[in-house]
């Protein structure tokens, strides 16, 4: 069902719609290397043949995870030939590009500078951190979003009424939840309705006139189960983690909840989680309610103690524990501080009554004089210096006047 031509592709209207960026560049024919950065089954690489398709060049096409170094070497090297001999410049698309580490992303470098090759590459991961600077300031970066659901409910339509590239030769009648569900299924990757409407009609026995009844639990067979998007290596691993720990700053249990379960859906390690949580238990909470990091780390240890999947509801209490606890990042300010006053004074002198004195000479020298113990007071309280000198009158604590931190 892969479209022909710049008229049958779906979506993608901000990179794509009337007079936007990159179909002013095919429709120019000045096509400039290129990254497409985006989630699957959302027209990568179908962008990158229609725009050979469009301006009649050579399309050659590579994944990173099959191609070897010295194959696209030789193309390379070939191209280069060809353009000396007044030939033009062929697309050369690396599907997965964040796949090839930085010494094989460099291979492209020269043959992009002098023109010899379009360099496409394909990636779901942020350019930012999984392809080499250089290549990333010769290529023009665009972002493809997953697909909406009208996309997708266009894309089986046309699938099921195609008679040459679809369903069409079949009757199918699909039921409106079956539809529905596909749909939502999708997660905006095209390719997954298409797989689940191949499966169906492999699976659906016709009825007496010929016609395939789709229903959802059809398609729910067909399906199986979808995979939520979600490498550990990669950027979502980190956006999901980050919504978790900004929905129990912003004190909203419910949207933790959701992070929570998506993450261990997704196959999250728990004990990465219960590590998070833990660390935030002193950095968003501290002395507002210090019970919080205690409720952490037992969620931890519960964790490695009960595992899986019991141990969700240990997660669960923990977390909805933090998002409804009273915030204070006091403690945590105070430590940025106190680090600034170390990195640019570097090692003041500690203040001799201050020191310990194991030896003779050190006492002769005053060390640990006047020191006042502390214990020998009331409340084990007493007035003295204990900052370096230059920074006696620093504040790094300033609690917040939440009723357990002023206290």
């Amino acid at each position: 069902m892969r479209p022909n031509n710049l008229a049958g592709f779906v979506g993608q209207e901000k990179i794509m719609g009337p007079g936007r960026a990159l179909r002013q560049l095919i429709e120019q024919r000045e096509i400039p290397s290129i990254i497409f950065w985006g989630p699957p089954g959302s027209g990568k690489t179908t962008l990158a043949r229609l725009i050979a398709e469009e301006t009649k060049k050579e399309f050659i096409q590579y994944s990173a995870v099959e191609a070897s170094t010295k194959e696209i070497k030789q193309f390379l090297e070939q191209a280069r030939k060809k353009q000396l001999a007044g030939f033009n410049s062929p697309i050369i698309f690396i599907d997965e590009i964040h796949r090839f580490n930085k010494s094989q992303q460099a291979i492209f470098l020269p043959y992009v500078e002098e023109g010899s090759i379009i360099f496409i590459g394909a990636t779901t991961e942020n350019p930012s951190f999984e392809i080499i600077s250089p290549l990333l300031s010769r290529c023009k970066i665009f972002i493809l979003e997953p697909l909406a659901p009208t996309d997708i409910s266009l894309i089986i339509k046309r699938a099921l009424s195609d008679k040459n590239q679809g369903l069409g030769q079949y009757k199918i009648k699909i039921a409106k939840t079956a539809l529905d569900f596909l749909i939502q299924m999708s997660n905006g990757d095209a390719r997954m309705p298409l797989n689940a409407l191949d499966i169906a009609i492999k699976i659906t026995q016709p009825d007496k006139q010929g016609v395939y009844h789709f229903q959802q639990k059809t398609l729910e067979e067909a399906l199986q189960s979808r995979g939520l998007i979600y490498d550990q290596a990669g950027e979502e691993h980190y956006n999901v983690i980050s919504a978790f720990i900004k929905s129990m700053r912003g004190s909203d249990p419910n949207a933790a909840l959701y992070w929570l379960a998506r993450m261990l859906a997704a196959g999250e390690d728990p004990k990465f989680i219960a590590r998070r949580m833990i660390i935030f238990a002193s950095e968003d909470i501290s002395n507002a309610d210090p019970r919080a990091l205690l409720i952490a780390v037992a969620a931890s240890r519960a964790v490695e103690f009960v595992g899986l999947p019991e141990a969700k509801l240990n997660l669960a209490h923990a977390v909805t524990y933090l998002a409804t606890a009273p915030k204070s990042n006091a403690s945590y300010m105070g430590l940025l501080a106190a680090e600034e006053d170390v990195k640019q004074y570097l090692n003041l002198p500690i203040p001799i009554h201050l020191r310990n004195a194991p030896t003779k000479l050190m006492k002769d020298l005053g060390y640990g004089q006047d020191y006042k113990y502390p214990h020998n007071f009331t409340d084990a309280k007493v007035e003295q210096q204990y900052l370096p000198t230059r920074l006696k009158d620093r504040k790094y604590y300033k609690p917040l006047k939440s009723q357990n931190e002023k206290r």
